[in-house]
């Protein structure tokens, strides 16, 4: 168990995947570029869910990321914040249910 003050250390917002693509160098990450609005723009997130997503499906897609990690260096490349999925054996994306600005911070 954690404490509530150490969960609302964790800055989760809702962002707009607006390019992903495959790597030459990987069959599992997608590397995405998410935009997160005028506070943070857009950062690079690279994803381990190249089995079950296509990038063409991702395009334009809303769904939640944790902003707050430290970068971290994932097939040579940096990524800068961390996609949530639901786990049911295998990845599951998470939306929203009606339109919301990309940035938007989930509480």
């Amino acid at each position: 168990m954690i404490s509530f003050e150490d969960f609302k250390k964790v800055e989760i917002r809702v962002g707009k995947i607006i390019v992903a693509e495959r790597l030459e160098t990987s069959e599992k990450i997608l590397k995405l570029e998410v935009d997160f609005g005028l506070e943070i723009g857009k950062r690079q997130i690279l994803a381990g869910i190249a089995k079950f997503y296509t990038p063409e499906t991702l395009v334009g897609q809303l769904c939640p990321f944790v902003v707050n990690l430290e970068s971290k260096i994932i097939a040579g490349l940096e990524s800068q914040g961390m996609i949530l999925c639901a786990d049911d054996g295998s990845p599951v994306l998470l939306h929203p249910d009606k339109e919301i600005t990309p940035g938007a911070l989930i509480r």
